[in-house]
């Protein structure tokens, strides 16, 4: 579950920027993106290098700058009124982000 957890963190995280061609791999308790971002999986928690986290619980993770993120089934809401839905290894988010999860790498559009 730690690895569906921090797997979301990144799509969630890379949601905030351009995430156009931004491909990530996970390698242990990190994972490494081509775009110079890093994030850390520590427990319930995932870090990145600019020092935000995000806490995991239950249904729920609560990111930095005041974010909540709730999973319901296959679909996550913010209350910033943004929704991502997984579909496999497809998670579809706002703006028409796109990401694909295959084997330790995650790619999104």
């Amino acid at each position: 579950m730690k690895i569906a957890l921090g797997a979301l963190a990144v799509v969630l995280a890379l949601s905030t920027v351009s995430a156009a061609g931004v491909v990530c791999q996970d390698s242990g308790n990190f994972t490494y993106c081509n775009n110079g971002q890093t994030f850390q999986h520590s427990g319930n928690f995932t870090y990145d290098h600019h020092g935000n986290a995000w806490q995991h619980s239950g249904n729920f993770t609560y990111g930095p700058r005041g974010t909540t993120y709730q999973r319901n089934g296959n679909f996550v809401h913010d209350n910033r009124g943004n929704t991502w839905q997984r579909n496999g290894n497809f998670t579809y988010g706002p703006r028409g982000m796109t990401c694909q999860r295959v084997g330790s790498f995650t790619y999104c559009n």
